[in-house]
């Protein structure tokens, strides 16, 4: 399996185990964003620590995770970006819309603190 799925109480844990996130890898990455979504997760941590590439089509499965979880009313987090991806998004301006942070234990964090203060 590509991506690895560990579903918690109020977070999905989606871990990227691909070196390329490309068109050949993007769309069961999108399956497993929505399928979560579906399944009423709406707070997801993507985990891209093992991803050193991602082109447009990567990219835009990222997006779909973060629109769904948004639409949902959820937090969508993405951690552990390597360097060249990093540039990516930078350059994409996505950095501007997505929640990014180094780990994948601080999007946790993140996530529970959101839910926190949705719950005041």
């Amino acid at each position: 399996m590509k991506f690895e799925v560990e579903k918690r109480e109020k977070v999905v844990i989606v871990t990227s185990k691909v070196e390329k996130l490309d068109a050949l890898c993007a769309p069961e990455l999108k399956g497993e964003l929505v399928l979560a979504n579906k399944e009423g997760h709406r707070n997801m941590v993507l985990d891209m620590s093992e991803t050193r590439y991602i082109d447009s089509s990567g990219l835009s499965a990222v997006l779909i995770g973060h629109r769904s979880c948004r639409d949902a009313g959820g937090t969508f987090v993405v951690s552990g970006l390597q360097p060249a991806v990093s540039k990516l998004v930078s350059i994409s301006q996505l950095d501007n819309v997505l929640k990014i942070v180094p780990t994948a234990q601080e999007g946790v964090d993140l996530v529970y603190m959101e839910e926190v203060e949705r719950d005041i």
